[in-house]
């Protein structure tokens, strides 16, 4: 168990939140993200990061395990992570997962119900159409007193299967670090294409990276894997605030099968607008981004086959007054609502939590940084 906390906030001694991480045990760098809001919970909390390790053959484990779990109810089986148990009380537990079947992982923490007043799980994808696949995984869901999920097709039918336990909030980002104010730097990088991507727009990006010398970068591989998350979010930041255009789709959207036509909103659209980027891309009817993107242009569309992206960049860059007026109107949006402490927030008034003095600073530098994007 490792105490964490950053040496700026005024913390108590005795930590109120036990944290459950996957740090350790899932590497793959679009897990980031969540990390990034771990990371956030213990700078402005009082917070205990529970970090369990993996056996040699986990991988195998989870594996089987899983596939168990989408046909029968094998809640208490531990997939191999070392075991660990809780020695102190808190007063909220808190789990964040990716994917459902991460939430095997949890067998290995014992006495967290006990020990724990209110447990809440963070469960950042779950699609509607595979919950008949899940009986596993949703009997484990039922445990905790809360279950947040930042899909908004999927919260309703969750809570049809668990109870009104279940709530929607939207995923976030750490804005104050992709914010590119007070001192922007140059955008440097014409466009910036991470992760799933058509290859049609892709190879038109290529050509004009070779034939008229644009800036282009993109991912050469899948499942890439960090030791260092912190590190990770740092690099994206640095990268997304010097890029001109910034691509961005419905998660899955070359996967139509898995997610049944869902669609939802992507970190891509988080962390490209924070960074003040401009956002290209599809976003096919979303309820969710209508009600979370909604200031003009946040998102220039594209299809995701785009043979024509280079004429939509060509027009784009001969209104530079109206560019500008798209980063601003993107920074300061994620500034004033999408930062994870807006999130963390919302959870702890759902669990009768009082804020930490830290919150309230980190709020305040917000507004500050969204002025000044504002007036620049």
């Amino acid at each position: 168990m490792n105490k964490t906390g950053s040496s700026g906030p005024d913390i108590s001694s005795s930590p109120r939140i036990c944290l459950f991480s996957q740090r350790n045990l899932e590497r793959l760098v679009s897990r980031c993200a969540e990390y990034e809001f771990e990371d956030l919970i213990c700078e402005i909390d009082d917070a205990e990061l529970l970090t369990p390790e993996p056996y040699r053959l986990f991988t195998v484990g989870q594996k089987i395990v899983n596939q168990l779990a989408r046909h029968c109810s094998v809640a208490f089986v531990n997939p191999g992570v070392r075991k660990l148990r809780l020695h102190k009380s808190y007063d909220l537990f808190v789990v964040i997962c990716q994917f459902p079947r991460d939430l095997l992982s949890l067998n290995a923490v014992e006495g967290w119900k006990q020990r724990c007043r209110t447990s809440i799980c963070w469960l950042a994808e779950i699609w509607a159409g595979e919950l008949n696949k899940l009986k596993g995984h949703l009997k484990i869901l039922s445990k905790f007193d809360y279950v947040v999920i930042p899909s908004m097709g999927s919260a309703q039918p969750v809570k049809d299967i668990i109870g009104e336990r279940c709530v929607y909030i939207p995923a976030g980002i750490d804005a104050i670090k992709f914010c590119p104010y007070p001192n922007p730097p140059l955008r440097s990088i014409d466009v910036y294409s991470m992760g799933r991507k058509s290859l049609v727009t892709h190879q038109v990006f290529l050509k004009m990276a070779e034939q008229r010398n644009i800036f282009y970068i993109y991912d050469t591989s899948e499942n890439m894997k960090t030791l260092l998350p912190r590190d990770h979010r740092i690099l994206i930041a640095n990268i997304a605030k010097r890029s001109r255009y910034f691509i961005v789709n419905a998660p899955k959207i070359n996967r139509q099968l898995e997610t049944c036509g869902q669609s939802e909103i992507s970190y891509r659209f988080f962390e490209g607008a924070a960074s003040g980027a401009v956002m290209i891309g599809e976003t096919r009817e979303s309820e969710a981004f209508r009600k979370h993107f909604d200031w003009p242009d946040a998102v220039i569309h594209a299809p995701f086959d785009a043979p024509n992206i280079a004429e939509i960049l060509d027009d784009l860059d001969s209104q530079p007054d109206r560019l500008a007026q798209i980063r601003r109107n993107n920074a300061v949006q994620s500034l004033l609502r999408h930062d994870w402490v807006y999130r963390w927030k919302a959870i702890l008034d759902m669990v009768g939590l009082e804020p930490r003095p830290e919150l309230f600073k980190r709020e305040k530098r917000l507004k500050e940084l969204a002025e000044i994007a504002d007036k620049s």
